[in-house]
């Protein structure tokens, strides 16, 4: 590792702003800069008490603020670590392209053969249940739906967690009531069933995530989710599926094609 003195600098004993604010600012600031590279590990904190002429509890504080921002992760009777940037691009013009579900590929495995990763869904349920009186205003006021839930991971890494709901006068004794429902996923079979999609509509959020998601998605502290629900629309302009989606914000980056006219 290059010395400290040449990547960080020191303490401005003048400044009204904590000491444990101005060791945070420097190491942000090395991360930012590339000084510190993905998933390298930070100086430890000994070398940090060396350096500023702190206490180890001033660098823990530091540390904190760091992984609050979803900057670094701490590792055990490892250290702290650069967190790695999100791995996943999700192109909102490309993943729902006809081509993909012709090929039999779902939008998740087309983005993770981008992304070099491996992909894998578990938690898997697939039930009749009564709709939510927001799921039913967006499906045009059915009462009851398939729901389909489950979650992906990459490389063994939760990254999101996923439910869509199907009225069941379209879903109901069809493959897609499976647990497989096959190449190309349920969009795949709503065409075969004669839904021709048209278009989707998207609404997103980013928020910080409830306990349980925490737990879904095995978040570091710090890490917000990003929330989507989106709406699939045939030619004929039914609403025949709503997909709810909470993703790792640290796991994508979400990029769009905007015509300019």
């Amino acid at each position: 590792m290059t010395s400290l003195p040449s990547i960080l600098g020191g303490l401005d004993p003048t400044s009204d702003r904590a000491v444990f604010r101005q060791i945070a600012d420097q190491l942000r600031e090395a991360i930012d800069r590339g000084r510190f590279k993905e998933g390298e590990k930070l100086p430890s904190e000994a070398e940090l008490v060396e350096h500023y002429g702190v206490s180890r509890m001033t660098v823990r504080n530091s540390f904190s603020i760091l992984q609050g921002e979803g900057l670094v992760h701490a590792e055990h009777g490892k250290g702290v670590f650069v967190r790695p940037r999100p791995p996943v691009r999700r192109l909102a013009s490309d993943r729902f392209a006809r081509r993909h579900r012709e090929q039999g590929k779902s939008a998740f495995i087309v983005e993770a053969d981008a992304a070099g990763s491996h992909p894998k869904v578990d938690s898997l349920e697939v039930k009749e249940e009564k709709a939510s009186q927001d799921i039913s205003t967006r499906l045009g006021s059915v009462r009851r739906v398939l729901a389909r839930r489950r979650r992906y991971l990459l490389d063994g890494r939760p990254v999101e967690f996923a439910t869509s709901y199907l009225p069941l006068d379209i879903a109901r004794g069809t493959q897609i009531a499976e647990p497989n429902p096959g190449p190309g996923g349920i969009y795949a079979r709503l065409e075969e069933l004669g839904h021709q999609l048209d278009h989707f509509e998207e609404e997103i959020r980013a928020r910080m995530p409830s306990p349980s998601e925490v737990k879904t998605l095995q978040l570091a502290s710090g890490v917000p989710v990003i929330h989507l629900i989106r709406t699939a629309f045939d030619t004929a302009g039914r609403a025949v599926e709503v997909c709810d989606t909470v993703m790792a914000a640290d796991a994508y980056v979400l990029s769009y094609h905007l015509p300019a006219t």
